[in-house]
C-alpha cells in the first residue's frame, strides 16, 4: 500500500499583505484580544501574541510534512473476512466477460467476496448486466444488481409505470433499489416543473411497494455540509470545493443541506416498513450523535460507510463505541471502485495503528487512526447486515 502525505492547510499570502512590524526578518509580534483570531498569515506564538513566519509559506498544495513519529504499522491488504461492497460502481467491468474476469481479480486481491452494482440501472441494461454475469462461471455469484427509478417528470400515471417496471427487475434479478442519488431533493423536477421534493406524496407508491418486495433501498441525500458553506479558510473541504467547483450549492440555485436533511427523515418515519440504507453514513460521520439519535427512533433505517472514512478514521474512540452500539445496522460499502484504496478501511477498521494517511488529500488535511473493531462487528459490517436486509444476495458460504 503507497503511503501517502496529507497537506496541511496554510494561507498563502504576499509577504506585502503581511504587517509591516511582523515581515520577514523582523520576526515581531502583534498582540490580539481574547477570542479574536490572528490576522491573516500570522499565528498565535504564545497566548494572545501572533507572529508570521520568517519565511514564505507553502501552499496547501506544497505543505507535504514528513511525519517523525515512530509506531507500530499493520496495513492489511485484504479485508481479515470476506466482503460484501454494498455501495459498488463498477461500471466499464460488467460491459464484457474480459471485464468481469477483470473485476474478480481486482475483488480477489482485496478480499471483497459480492460487489452490489449501485449504478441506479433498470429495465434492458439491468437484464443484460444480470445475463452477462450469470454467463460466467466464476463471477455469476459475485455481481448483483440494485435497479433504478427514473424519478423524472413524476406526474399523473408515473407511479403506476414506475411500480410496474420495479417488479420486472426484480424478476430479472435485481436485489434492492439504488443509489437514488442526489440529484433526488437538489435538482430533479416533477413534471409540473416544481422541484421533487424527498418527502413528496407522490412517491410513497414506489417505497410501499419496495416494502411489499422486501426490497431496501439504498438512498444518497445531498452531499457534505461544507458544501452549502463560504468558501473561506475554515471550510474544511476548501480545497475540493477549488478542484471540484460543480460540488459548490449556492443558496440562491439549491435548497438548504438542512431543509434536505428534513425531508429525508420526513421519508423514513413515513415508511417505517421500508428497509432504508442512507449512503454516506447519511453525511452524519461528522456527528455521530445526530445519525445516532436518527437510527435509535428508526429501526428501519441502516447506513453504510462510502467516501466518510476520513470522519470514521479521525475519531477513533467515538467510532468505536458507535460501530459497536449499531452493529446490526452498518454496511460496508465503498462508493467509486479504485481497489488500492480499499485497504485503508481494512485497516482503519481492524488495527490500533495510530496516525497513518488518508487516500485522498483533497478530502481530509488530517491522518487516520485505527478503530479496532471485534471479529463479531467485523463480520456483520463486511457481509452479516447485508445478507440480512437484501435477502436476494447469495446467501450460502459465509463464515460463520
Amino acid at each position: 500500500m503507497v503511503r501517502r502525505r496529507t497537506a496541511v492547510p496554510f494561507l498563502v499570502l504576499s509577504l506585502a499583505a503581511l504587517p509591516a512590524m511582523a515581515q520577514p526578518g523582523r520576526n515581531q509580534g502583534v498582540t490580539i484580544q481574547p477570542g479574536e483570531a490572528c490576522p491573516p498569515g500570522m499565528t498565535e506564538v504564545r497566548p494572545r501574541t501572533c507572529q508570521a513566519p520568517t519565511l514564505p509559506p507553502p501552499s496547501i498544495l506544497d505543505y507535504r510534512p514528513r511525519s517523525t513519529l515512530v509506531a507500530p504499522a499493520h496495513p492489511v491488504p485484504k479485508a481479515k473476512y470476506p466482503a460484501i461492497d454494498f455501495h459498488g460502481h463498477p461500471t466499464s467491468q460488467l460491459g464484457s466477460a474480459e471485464g468481469l474476469d477483470e473485476l474478480g481479480r481486482a475483488l480477489d486481491g482485496i478480499n471483497v467476496r459480492l460487489i452490489v452494482a449501485a449504478n441506479n440501472v433498470p429495465g434492458e441494461a439491468l437484464v443484460r448486466q444480470t445475463a452477462l454475469v450469470q454467463a460466467s462461471a466464476t463471477m455469476k455469484d459475485r455481481v448483483r444488481f440494485l435497479t433504478g427509478i427514473d424519478l423524472r417528470n413524476v406526474g399523473p400515471g408515473w407511479a403506476e409505470r414506475a411500480v410496474a417496471q420495479l417488479e420486472a427487475d426484480v424478476a430479472a434479478g435485481a436485489v434492492g433499489i439504488g443509489e437514488v442519488g442526489k440529484g433526488f431533493g437538489l435538482s430533479l423536477k416533477k413534471a409540473d416543473g416544481t422541484r421533487l421534493a424527498i418527502d413528496d406524496p407522490a412517491l410513497d407508491p414506489i417505497w410501499q411497494a419496495a416494502a411489499r418486495l422486501k426490497l431496501p433501498v439504498f438512498i444518497h441525500t445531498a452531499d457534505p455540509q461544507e458544501f452549502w458553506q463560504p468558501i473561506d479558510f475554515e471550510n474544511e473541504r476548501w480545497l475540493e470545493l477549488a478542484l471540484f467547483p460543480n460540488r459548490r450549492y449556492p443558496a440562491d440555485q439549491f435548497p438548504p443541506f438542512e431543509q434536505l436533511m428534513t425531508e429525508r427523515d420526513n421519508l423514513l418515519r413515513r415508511h417505517r416498513g421500508t428497509t432504508f440504507v442512507i449512503a454516506h453514513m447519511g453525511w452524519h460521520a461528522n456527528d455521530l450523535g445526530r445519525l445516532g439519535k436518527l437510527m435509535e427512533e428508526l429501526p428501519n433505517v441502516h447506513t453504510e460507510v462510502g467516501a466518510v472514512l476520513y470522519d470514521i478514521g479521525r475519531q477513533p474512540r467515538a467510532a468505536h463505541d458507535f460501530f459497536v452500539k449499531f452493529q446490526d445496522r452498518i454496511l460496508f460499502g465503498k462508493d467509486s471502485f479504485q481497489p488500492e484504496e480499499y485497504p485503508y478501511y481494512w485497516r482503519v477498521f481492524e488495527t490500533r495503528d495510530d496516525y497513518f494517511d488518508y487516500y485522498r488529500d483533497y478530502h481530509a488535511s488530517w491522518k487516520l487512526y485505527g478503530i479496532d473493531l471485534p471479529d463479531a462487528v467485523l463480520k456483520k459490517v463486511y457481509f452479516g447486515n447485508a445478507l440480512r436486509i437484501a435477502s436476494r444476495l447469495p446467501q450460502s458460504g459465509w463464515p460463520k
